[in-house]
């Protein structure tokens, strides 16, 4: 059946979308995962891919035309298949017509002898069962990927319980039930990914018969399927089909003549690889291979290495043998991260659209330091230079409202307030936890608020909430010893600061040169709202501050 394709919402702002180029044709073969167009939207030009495969039939929008997010974009098909209904309707799908046509066919292929009259409506849920469905994590999540289940088939659930771990755009979150069950169906397996609302489960009273629900959708499977399932009498070959199912896994022979069961992301992998899965051994369920198996295989050794040595050892050892380069070129192709490819398209469209320029400023932090000394000798406390750099930064910016603003195209706005977004690097990308009112905090406060949402983001127990709104960025490497960088903006921020190492290095004091302790800082200013004496500006009040941080109590 043609599947519709829509303009997508490449940007949580887009309303509209223009094609800018065809990588396909009508009448072209495409395959799941093939970039059917570039688009343009309201930040960037896009690759577009197909979640469908097939022959595109119908291009619906020309090269440089514009169309609304949701308006028909192309159909991908059968060859041949007629689609006029779908192109005179709008991509609506199939006409009252057809309906009705498919209707009356499958009521003719129904064994009426068999049929239950009390089933259920095509459709309809049996009582009490729960479809879970690929929840939407953040404000820009398009799809989901399950890192982890917490519960398996058959377990007992809560409301509340954590049933699995899923990584979205922007952070790995635990998501819980908003019901209580027997988990019945599991419909996205650990490592594969799916749009938001796709089916991810089934929660349901223990035992509930759930064949009737396709797992792939959430509707009812159709008669003619029921019926030709019920007329399999091969029952090794039934039973290695619910196997199957059970593990939502591809099936492939190995040498031996046994079945190999392994998840699909897992068999593309090893295609992609040229991996043999049956030299691979499974760590899933019952054996089964899944992502991380193809991952760590190591593949078998050579055999010819030692025959090769033999054969050295048979020459005289007057013979200078020349020099040949052993090993094997190879790359580790990694998938990328839904967390990785928001990075790489957010800091792109940055980078690419924002005029950049750098301001660079040395700063003496040897009253800092004296005063850091001090105020840690309280009880349970501990402020960092990394503490003292937001607090110098938020008051700056109250200063200098001109460096705390956004462009928008039409109008400059400048933000009252003032969040301070604080970069934090995880173990999937960077992530950017946000204090709310920063400059209302005291140097204690924001310690703690900074090592609370730091340890929630490594823990991945951030919320989308408390990485929302900032108005300037913060990011800080001094911890690794570096002594300057850049940073590109964290949009729609106007800019960003690079916080490096404190030194110790040869200073001049008063004509003389003396051992002191100073630290460079880098802001990263969009030329569109803040002007080279604006940032320098900001920049001579944050040293200030700095300098002087008795001036940060005041």
């Amino acid at each position: 059946m043609a599947e519709v394709i829509k303009m997508p919402r490449l940007s949580d702002t887009m309303e509209e979308g223009t094609v800018a180029k065809w990588l396909k044709q009508v009448g072209d073969k495409v395959e799941e995962g093939d970039i059917l167009a570039e688009i343009e939207t309201d930040k960037a030009t896009m690759e577009f891919e197909s979640f469908y495969e097939g022959t595109l039939l119908h291009i619906g929008v020309e090269e440089g035309d514009g169309a609304p997010v949701d308006e028909l974009l192309a159909i991908i098909g059968e060859e041949g298949e007629d689609i006029s209904d779908l192109i005179n309707g709008g991509g609506d799908g199939d006409s009252s017509g057809d309906k009705e046509e498919k209707k009356e066919k499958e009521e003719k292929e129904e064994d009426d002898s068999e049929e239950d009259n009390g089933s259920a409506e095509a459709g309809e849920v049996p009582e009490g069962v729960e479809i879970v469905k690929m929840p939407r994590l953040s404000d820009t999540m398009e799809e989901g990927t399950v890192a982890a289940w917490l519960k398996q088939e058959g377990d007992k659930v809560e409301e509340g319980d954590i049933l699995a771990e899923i990584e979205t755009d922007k952070a790995t979150m635990e998501f819980e039930s908003f019901y209580e069950g027997t988990l019945l169906k599991i419909g996205i397996q650990e490592g594969e990914s799916a749009k938001v609302d796709s089916l991810l489960a089934i929660i349901g009273p223990e035992g509930t018969d759930i064949s009737k629900i396709d797992t792939a959708g959430g509707g009812k499977k159709s008669k003619k399927t029921e019926s030709s399932e019920d007329q399999k009498d091969d029952s090794k070959e039934s039973e290695d089909k619910k196997e199957q199912e059970k593990s939502s896994s591809s099936d492939s022979s190995a040498k031996d003549g046994k079945r190999i069961f392994a998840s699909p992301l897992a068999k593309k992998m090893a295609e992609d690889k040229g991996i043999d899965l049956s030299d691979v051994n499974g760590s899933g369920e019952n054996g089964r291979i899944i992502k991380k198996d193809i991952e760590n295989f190591k593949g078998a050794e050579k055999k010819a290495a030692p025959e090769a040595k033999s054969d050295s050892a048979e020459k005289t050892t007057a013979e200078v043998q020349p020099y040949t380069p052993a090993g094997e070129e190879s790359f580790e192709e990694r998938k990328n991260s839904q967390m990785r490819k928001v990075i790489a398209k957010r800091l792109g469209e940055s980078k690419f659209t924002a005029p950049h320029y750098y301001l660079t400023i040395e700063v003496d932090m040897e009253n800092a330091m004296t005063s850091r000394e001090h105020i840690n000798e309280m009880p349970d406390v501990k402020v960092s230079f990394n503490d003292m750099v937001i607090k110098a930064s938020a008051m700056a910016l109250r200063k200098h409202p001109q460096v705390n603003s956004q462009w928008t195209g039409d109008t400059t706005k400048i933000a009252k307030h003032i969040h301070m977004g604080v970069a934090v690097a995880v173990e999937e990308g960077l992530v950017v936890p946000v204090l709310k009112y920063a400059d209302q905090m005291s140097l204690t406060q924001i310690g703690g608020n900074v090592k609370d949402l730091a340890g929630k983001a490594r823990n991945k127990k951030i919320q989308p909430s408390e990485m929302e709104g900032s108005t300037f960025t913060v990011s800080n490497l001094g911890m690794f010893g570096i002594v300057e960088f850049t940073s590109i903006i964290n949009q729609p921020n106007s800019a960003i600061l690079s916080v490096g190492t404190i030194v110790e290095k040869p200073v001049v004091k008063n004509g003389q040169i003396i051992v002191g302790n100073t630290m460079k800082l880098t802001l990263a200013c969009d030329h569109r709202t803040v002007d080279g004496a604006t940032g320098a500006a900001f920049l001579k009040t944050l040293k200030t501050y700095l300098e002087n941080p008795v001036t940060m109590l005041a």
